[in-house]
């Protein structure tokens, strides 16, 4: 049995396991609860009522928190030349096509999200088995094929993230970092969950919102109230 360190034990004594929490309150104590020396993210976990295995019960979208991630993101735009300004006006990390392609082809993934056009898909469909496993594949749900590559940059790097359900019936995300203040988080998570409830397939049945908890990247997690995550 793994051993619980002294500061873990000290972060279980400062909360209920069995309480579900307002936000507000699981947010503040998430923050009283990280004891961590780098920069801890601020995670969701929602366990939906939906069935994953059915195409119809796939929860999948996009959301742009209103106070960012907190994270740099390093932004890869695959495009033609003449796209190419436009990407770096935007605050592309990488700008190119060809060499970006050879790059991958040789195990180079060193990037956050890779942004591309419609036209440019069919070379990029090769790079699948490498950039797919990684997350990194560009799809026109995520906005990530777009022609308007200056706005799809802008808004991967203001904070835009997409989020699926996995084979769990789970949604896991990074939604801030604890240094935020209580109230960027508070309006982060809100937002995050307006967008899951849009989201509900009309063809799940029963509860949809089964549990919320909220954590840090090594606090216990605090399970919140959904009733007060909508204003």
């Amino acid at each position: 049995m793994a051993k619980i360190s002294k500061k873990r034990k000290e972060a279980f004594a400062k909360f209920d396991k069995t309480k579900v929490y307002p936000l507000t309150e699981a947010v503040s104590l998430v923050k009283e609860l990280t004891y961590t020396k780098f920069d801890a993210s601020f995670d969701i976990d929602v366990r939906l009522g939906v069935d994953p295995r059915k195409a119809n019960q796939m929860v999948r979208g996009i959301v742009t928190l209103p106070h960012g991630t907190g994270k740099v993101v390093r932004v890869l735009v695959l495009c033609t030349p003449d796209k190419e300004d436009e990407a770096k006006a935007a605050g592309a990390d990488y700008v190119g096509l060809d060499e970006y392609v050879d790059k991958i082809k040789k195990g180079w993934t060193d990037v956050d999200v890779i942004i591309t056009m419609p036209s440019v898909m069919p070379k990029i469909g090769a790079l699948g088995k490498i950039l797919g496993p990684r997350g990194l594949m560009p799809n026109p749900k995520a906005g990530t094929v777009t022609m308007d590559i200056g706005k799809a940059v802008a808004d991967v790097k203001a904070g835009k993230i997409d989020f699926k359900v996995d084979k769990y019936g789970i949604i896991h995300s990074g939604i801030g970092k604890v240094r935020f203040t209580a109230d960027q988080l508070v309006e982060n998570t809100r937002e995050m969950m307006s967008t899951i409830i849009k989201l509900k397939p009309t063809t799940a049945k029963g509860t949809y919102i089964k549990s919320i908890y909220l954590s840090s990247t090594m606090s216990p997690g605090v399970q919140v109230d959904p009733k007060s995550v909508t204003l």
